[in-house]
């Protein structure tokens, strides 16, 4: 999934970007509220974690015009221990989670997981006949067999299993795993679902190639 990250200390900054993104979601960041709006205005995201003490534009005032174009992206504010005001302000203006500061990063990611699972329509498992992806452990198992994958290689059949017997687009993969710094192409994309392929293809599982659109994962017959 593709995720906006607005944080003004630009050492947390790093840490969230990198833990992010190692969690196989493409992360955008930014370090100010008015950056911040201007790139919501234009970009398309999952998921916006949100500090509120921002400069330039305090993060309330960026969630409230988030919210007033009609955009419902999932907000996660952070905000500090002793902001409780902050809190209510952000949770009414219409984040849907917070996280206070300090937090452990296994937190933070475990959150992202959640608000990402609801606005998928809150599946904590995804299945596909004997094929089952626990999107909140992040462990696929075939049978009750457990298979390794990378965190992009997840992050792909992540997408390809939310919608089992459907077309998913490439460019929607190249959106969800792409970023301002390291974009990913389409070349890289055929690569990941090669890996997948060679990985899945001993269970039977097949990923077909719809020319000039994109990639449908087989249904399953549950054994």
């Amino acid at each position: 999934m593709r995720v906006f990250l607005v944080e003004d200390d630009a050492e947390l900054r790093d840490t969230l970007q990198f833990a992010l993104r190692n969690a196989g979601h493409g992360v955008d960041a930014v370090g100010d509220g008015v950056a911040a709006d201007v790139a919501l205005t234009t970009g398309r995201y999952d998921l916006v974690v949100l500090d509120i003490g921002l400069p330039r534009m305090n993060g309330i005032e960026l969630l409230r015009r988030l919210r007033e174009r009609g955009n419902w992206t999932p907000v996660l504010i952070l905000t500090a221990r002793e902001g409780v005001d902050h809190r209510v302000a952000g949770l009414d203006s219409g984040a849907d989670d917070y996280l206070t500061k300090p937090f452990e990063l296994k937190e933070l990611e475990a959150r992202v997981r959640a608000l990402l699972r609801r606005a998928a329509g809150g599946r904590d498992i995804l299945c596909n006949g004997p094929l089952r992806f626990d999107t909140v452990n992040r462990q696929v198992t075939f049978s009750g067999n457990v298979l390794g994958f990378s965190s992009r290689e997840l992050a792909i059949l992540e997408g390809l299993m939310l919608r089992t017997g459907q077309v998913v687009l490439k460019k929607r993969l190249v959106h969800q795993l792409g970023d301002w710094e390291g974009e990913i192409g389409s070349n890289a994309i055929e690569v990941y679902i090669h890996r997948l392929r060679k990985k899945l293809s001993p269970y039977g599982i097949q990923i077909h190639t719809v020319h000039g659109l994109g990639y449908l994962l087989e249904a399953l017959n549950e054994n």
